[in-house]
């Protein structure tokens, strides 16, 4: 691994068009693990191809492909980022410098919509409405729950997620503000996807999505003094 900055998760699902792309906008020292997460289109032949690590998870959900990557990664800093063209991976190199200056521990890519149709309207609502709920049960003034983040692996490890489905991003975001984390925002341009989103694309999706993190919510407020493993620990 060396010479290697950080292994990005690319969870996927049917993303064979976008895949090229992403792939292609990779920062360098950074690695490609895509998740095939059931996908029928020839994902995983394309990621291959494109010389990503590709990992089979069976269970379907967000959580469950990301949890496998994270699983299968190595290197010292781990990040997420969607495999449908909506993020550009070259963002992350600017993620990920606050936490490897050891000035934050987790650092999550606040979406500005670029162009028409990149961001539902139901599911810019839904965002803002979580945002201030999140505010409100940890403290952390956070504006958006998007899918590109970065950490160290061994601290996000020992976290102990055990989301399997859509409700894993917000899992994490709270674990990490128990564990006092310093959690830091930065823009990310969020253009439209390529393909129809299995999530928050539908109005389906995002209601799944909100019940998800609903659940989560609930349970923290529950247990608000439960604390994870600290960032500096190893997993």
């Amino acid at each position: 691994m060396s010479g290697v900055v950080g292994e990005v998760v690319l969870p996927c699902l049917n993303e064979a068009v976008a895949l090229p792309w992403v792939l292609s906008r990779l920062p360098r020292g950074w690695r490609a693990i895509v998740v095939d997460n059931g996908s029928t289109d020839g994902s995983a032949e394309v990621a291959a191809t494109h010389r990503a690590r590709v990992v089979h998870e069976a269970r379907r959900g967000f959580g469950a492909a990301v949890h496998a990557g994270v699983t299968a990664a190595t290197a010292e800093l781990v990040a997420v980022c969607d495999a449908d063209a909506s993020l550009d991976p070259r963002d992350l190199a600017r993620l990920a410098a606050p936490v490897l200056a050891g000035g934050a521990d987790l650092v999550l890519g606040r979406r500005v919509p670029v162009g028409r149709g990149a961001w539902p309207l139901h599911a810019r609502l839904a965002n803002r409405v979580l945002a201030a709920r999140i505010g409100s049960a940890t403290g952390a003034r956070v504006h958006d729950l998007g899918p590109m983040r970065v950490a160290r692996r061994a601290a996000l490890v020992g976290l102990g997620l055990t989301d399997r489905r859509s409700g894993y991003p917000l899992e994490m975001l709270l674990a990490a503000t128990r564990a006092g984390w310093r959690v830091a925002e930065l823009d990310v341009a969020y253009r439209p996807r390529v393909g129809r989103s299995k999530v928050t694309g539908t109005l389906r999706g995002t209601v799944t999505a909100v019940r998800d993190m609903q659940r989560l919510l609930r349970a923290h407020a529950a247990h608000p003094s439960e604390r994870a493993t600290p960032p500096n620990d190893e997993a």
